[in-house]
């Protein structure tokens, strides 16, 4: 079960012209792409993410941001864990498939897994993994900014980093 949410004021509205500067401008930071897998008590889901980010290395901890929205949002809340698989450049597709509307089987049918510590799907072949628990929960307006401490680390010596910029993947 995920720890209590933080409380916060309610944001001020903001103008569709605000709001779409704001997507405009976000578009231009590159970021690395990501699934997030998770399994246990409330069932198997999995997402593409980029609003994932480091918070600390003593202890190890990952920042994943999370809509309230998405269709593994119920499962991620329930099971408590999760695994970041850090996408390199041959896996475009396969960040389609967990980006869309694409059913939980087959996204996961797409590709080769191991399972992890935590029992949530490891992707063979990501740059690095990082399996988690979810020890705090804070609310982000729309999403769920999810604190994760960081249980096991497989990280690849080879292959390109996809990246997503200016609305489209690139390779680095």
């Amino acid at each position: 079960m995920l720890a209590a949410k933080t409380i916060t004021p309610e944001a001020p509205a903001v103008s569709e012209e605000q709001r779409l500067a704001y997507r405009n401008a976000m578009a231009r930071m590159g970021a690395a792409v990501n699934i997030v897998t998770t399994d246990g008590k409330g069932g198997r889901a999995g997402f593409a993410a980029t609003a994932v980010t480091s918070v600390s290395d003593n202890p190890p901890t990952l920042l994943v941001c999370l809509n309230r929205g998405s269709s593994a949002y119920p499962a991620v809340s329930a099971n408590g864990v999760l695994c970041v698989n850090v996408l390199e450049s041959g896996h475009i597709g396969l960040s389609q498939l967990f980006g869309g509307k694409t059913p939980v089987d087959e996204r996961f049918a797409a590709a080769s897994w191991e399972t992890t510590q935590t029992g949530c799907h490891r992707l063979q072949g990501a740059l690095t993994s990082f399996d988690c628990r979810i020890t705090s929960v804070a609310d982000g307006a729309t999403h769920d900014v999810l604190f994760c401490e960081v249980i096991d680390v497989r990280t690849r010596e080879d292959g390109r980093s996809l990246i997503y910029f200016d609305r489209d993947y690139r390779l680095v």
